[in-house]
């Protein structure tokens, strides 16, 4: 895809803070970072979501933030977790699937809290999934 900006940085159009790199995918620091270690998962091929993703590198990329990635950040930034978010659609910026790795630390003040009173009953919603 030509105006892909992950495309560019994945070709070395865009410069980046590359972590990590193999033939499937990209790692690089995000330039926005939520917390120190803030990174993105790139699949070097263009895909667009989750459902546009092969299971091959879904788990492949998995595989990787959790045997060296994840271990990375913990013992190099001394890390006290890490969140994984991906985004479909709703709230995707970029057009490119990526998984946000998120090292978390204590009252780092990243709040992954939502609007509650927007919820519907619990009980209804759980009807309405397993229906």
């Amino acid at each position: 895809m030509n105006d892909c900006v992950f495309c560019k940085i994945i070709k070395g159009e865009i410069p980046s803070r590359t972590v990590y790199e193999d033939e499937l995918i990209k790692i690089i620091m995000n330039i926005n970072p939520s917390t120190d270690g803030h990174l993105l998962v790139l699949p070097k091929e263009h895909v667009v979501n989750l459902m546009d993703t092969s299971n091959d590198i879904i788990t492949h990329a998995l595989n990787i933030v959790r045997n060296n990635i994840y271990p990375l950040l913990k013992e190099k930034l001394h890390c006290e977790g890490l969140t994984l978010a991906q985004n479909n659609e709703l709230g995707q910026e970029i057009k490119h699937y990526h998984i946000h790795l998120t090292p978390r630390y204590p009252d780092d003040g990243a709040d992954f809290e939502y609007d509650k009173s927007k919820l519907s009953d619990l009980d209804e919603v759980f009807e309405k999934l397993t229906k």
